[in-house]
């Protein structure tokens, strides 16, 4: 047996333990590295009993939930949380799209693994229930999207220049696996950031794996993701008005140490491929020309007002694109998180989305604004973290179809977290509520160093 088959046969049936007898909320940890490692499709499959990991994983955290639900219900109520409604009525909008779905197949084999998504997004929040589970969220995320950078380093390119055999279950596309790996970028950040020593190394060497990674894969769209999320984050470390000591410092750092390390592994093949972003007249070298598949979807709504259900673009799209943007498959997908959603629940349903990410939002400002009022400028950048980290997934989203990927509503689920953590338990004095004991020592500190860079 391989190593890295006995290494996930390790980590699976210790997680089942620690699920089973220590803490329920591992389960979701347990969900995370399944998702991740994607034993089903990896080199190593053959040497690991053939059953379906995820399965399991799902299982143990409904049964959870179940053994220990008025525990979690007090700590993380579904009902705190606007977002929830939004995500409900998205859900809805699939089931309601079977009566104008052009490939009720397609439809719906993909409407029912958005469910098991959904009910997996609602499960996991109940399981989130401290800062401490949390984090260890966090780092799942952080240490699957690792092994998928070392994944893309030892495979490396092929003779087409792109990393194939390193795709994940809703992702086997390398853009798509590109996209869910970006948002591990920021948590880094932020744990390099206010981490210890040994964090500090961790996240180097997770860092260079995900550098080289995203290198490999040579995605434009996730290129600008990290650019956009983690671009923003540090300016938040640089500028914001609430300063922890050497904050800007290590943002100089992490902005010197981050550009060092992408200099160093990024090739002359990447740099050709980042450059055709300014070529925008030729469209199919700089994939401009999917903005025709994205103004196609205007057309196909005047006759399918509703939308046209999951797959529909691609059933319309011989009648409303050329033979050359077709191309050789006969079919075309549209290309974009926001018009797949457009195209399959039409302007109700990518109505209902922007309602959701706004509920999201608006949230998460009341929710930053509170703990900054009450003296956790940690808490304050873990939230800012969290956002920036779901705009780096929507950024390279806007160019391939992750309406309804699992990393898009897992970023939307670890925000709300954070807000429950953060905001909603503390302020009604439920777990986590140490922050209302802060000392005054520790607001003046922050009230006074607000003072001084304003001044």
């Amino acid at each position: 047996m391989s190593k890295f088959a006995l290494l996930f046969l390790m980590v699976f049936f210790g997680g089942v333990f620690f699920s089973l007898f220590i803490n329920g909320s591992a389960a979701f940890i347990l969900y995370q590295l399944v998702y991740f490692l994607n034993p089903d499709n990896r080199w190593w499959s053959a040497q690991i009993p053939g059953i379906s990991y995820s399965f399991i994983a799902s299982l143990l955290m409904l049964f959870a939930l179940f053994v220990k639900y008025r525990f979690y219900t007090e700590r993380s109520p579904w009902r705190d949380q606007p977002v929830f409604k939004w995500i409900i009525l998205l859900l809805l909008m699939y089931y309601l799209m079977y009566v104008f779905a052009l490939s009720p197949t397609m439809h719906h084999i993909f409407t029912f693994n958005f469910t098991k998504l959904i009910v997996i997004v609602f499960v996991a929040y109940k399981l989130l229930y401290s800062e401490r589970v949390l984090n260890a969220a966090l780092w799942a995320y952080i240490l699957g999207a690792t092994y998928i950078g070392y994944l893309a380093t030892i495979t490396g390119r092929n003779e087409f220049s792109r990393v194939e055999g390193i795709g994940l279950v809703d992702a086997p596309d390398a853009n798509d696996t590109a996209a869910a790996i970006v948002p591990a970028v920021v948590f880094l950040m932020y744990f390099a950031w206010l981490g210890n020593k040994k964090v500090k190394i961790l996240c180097v060497v997770c860092g260079a794996f995900l550098a080289n990674g995203l290198v490999l894969i040579n995605s434009r769209g996730s290129f600008l993701g990290v650019v956009g999320g983690a671009g923003i984050f540090l300016l938040y470390m640089l500028f914001s008005t609430y300063q922890r000591k050497g904050q800007r410092g290590m943002a100089v750092m992490i902005i010197v140490l981050g550009m060092s390390g992408g200099l160093y592994v990024a090739d002359e093949q990447f740099w050709s491929r980042m450059q055709t972003l300014e070529n925008l007249d030729d469209q199919e070298t700089s994939g401009s020309s999917r903005v025709n598949f994205w103004l196609a979807t205007f057309d196909m709504l005047e006759e399918h007002p509703m939308g046209m259900g999951v797959h529909g673009y691609n059933v319309l799209s011989t009648q409303f694109l050329t033979k050359e943007q077709v191309g050789p498959k006969g079919n075309r997908s549209v290309h974009s998180l926001w018009f797949q959603g457009l195209s399959e629940v039409g302007w109700i349903g990518i109505g209902i989305f922007f309602c959701l990410l706004i509920s999201l939002f608006r949230i998460s400002q009341k929710a930053k604004a509170w703990v900054l009022r009450n003296g956790s400028s940690e808490s304050y950048f873990k939230l800012v973290a969290l956002e920036c980290a779901l705009l780096s997934y929507l950024i390279p989203a806007t160019f391939i179809n992750r309406f309804r990927a699992e990393i898009l509503y897992w970023i939307i689920l670890l925000l709300m977290v954070g807000i429950n953590v953060y905001f909603l338990q503390r302020r009604s004095g439920g777990e986590g509520s140490q922050i209302e004991k802060t000392s005054e020592l520790a607001k003046s500190d922050i009230k006074e160093r607000s003072t001084r860079w304003s001044q």
